[in-house]
């Protein structure tokens, strides 16, 4: 595949092995975008939007396709707000408004190597662009608000993460770039979140339960700090996956970790890690957490060195990847590290399911 012209190299790929098909889920504004930059750096080659001579939502490399699902809303921005069907308005987040049976074809037709012209929801106009044609690359990553709700789609998908922010980070976050950015209230913030959380909870939520891989962000254990500049962060694997789970020190231990602070650095409070066998939905899972921030993102090599089944190549790989990224929202705690490890499982997925 390390060929100089990237249209041969998804060409000769996709005649080698129809594409793996990931499901990534997540809330608006939870991070999708800078993990999908990890994952996408991880195969190399440049990620950048289609080049259809307009506006789009598809990024493209050598090896990766990713395909935003709010592509599939079945009305505009204006018709959202109020149309024959719901004359009140309805929410981006209702599974009424989602276009299950073009997003199904369009899955399943993409998993069997067909390309296909699929709809494009234009976020700065607001209104459903004219579709846009898109070629099948080895990976293809449907990302967005449902990925996992229709069960035609859900079927197709070789390997299925979800991103849990929980609501305490999200009103964190929103707050600070909201008030910030906006000029809004505390009181704005809250109802804004408070607005979408029926249908939050009625159709995106439940998919945490399907998916294979949860990355699990919560306000740290280590500090009281609603700012959310301090995290807890979680990778919850299933077992039962294409992807097999990632541990520390010693599979089915159960590990709490205080780094040695003279090859960690750290402010106050620290670092803290764990590992350990748990269940998610009734299902057997293994989890690996930190809680705390690092401060030189070099040494993390030393938390590498105890990370076992992390997917890397080669030792090192792990923290080459996150110093590659280290201006990259969430590099200096376990959001950009989980993350990290989460490319490299799809990696692994991929070359368990092809060969390759």
């Amino acid at each position: 595949l390390a060929v100089s012209r990237p249209a041969v190299a998804r060409s000769a790929a996709v005649e080698m092995a129809n594409p793996v098909v990931i499901g990534l889920a997540a809330d608006s504004g939870c991070g999708k975008s800078t993990f999908m930059r990890r994952m996408t750096g991880i195969f190399g080659g440049e990620c950048k939007l289609l080049d259809i001579g307009r506006e789009t939502n598809t990024l493209v490399s050598d090896m990766t396709t990713v395909i935003c699902l709010d592509d599939y809303h079945k009305w505009d921005r204006t018709g959202r707000k109020s149309n024959p069907e719901w004359p009140d308005g309805i929410t981006a987040l209702h599974a009424d408004c989602q276009l299950w049976d073009k997003m199904a074809a369009d899955v399943t037709d993409l998993k069997s190597g067909k390309a296909v012209d699929k709809p494009i929801y234009n976020h700065i106009t607001g209104e459903l662009d004219p579709d846009e044609h898109v070629e099948p690359t080895p990976i293809v990553i449907f990302e967005g608000l449902h990925p996992m709700y229709d069960d035609r789609v859900n079927e197709a998908l070789d390997l299925t993460i979800y991103l849990d922010i929980t609501d305490a980070v999200k009103f964190a976050w929103k707050a600070q770039r909201d008030i910030a950015e906006r000029g809004a209230t505390i009181e704005d913030v809250q109802a804004a979140i408070d607005a979408r959380k029926p249908d939050f909870a009625a159709y995106v939520e439940p998919q945490k339960a399907k998916a294979d891989i949860v990355l699990q962000v919560l306000l740290s254990d280590l500090i009281d700090d609603p700012t959310g500049k301090f995290l807890k962060v979680k990778l919850i694997q299933k077992k039962d996956t294409k992807a097999s789970p990632a541990y520390f020190f010693d599979e089915g231990a159960t590990v709490e970790w205080t780094p040695n602070p003279s090859k960690l650095t750290t402010n106050p409070p620290g670092v803290k890690i764990a590992s350990y066998e748990d269940e998610w939905f009734g299902a057997p899972v293994s989890v690996i957490e930190m809680d705390g921030k690092i401060e030189d993102l070099e040494e993390l090599v030393y938390v590498e060195s105890q990370l076992c089944n992390a997917g890397t190549k080669y030792y090192g790989e792990l923290t080459e990847q996150m110093t590659k990224n280290k201006d990259a929202p969430g590099s200096d705690n376990g959001t950009g590290l989980f993350q990290t490890v989460c490319s490299f499982k799809i990696r692994e997925a991929y070359e368990t399911i092809t060969g390759a």
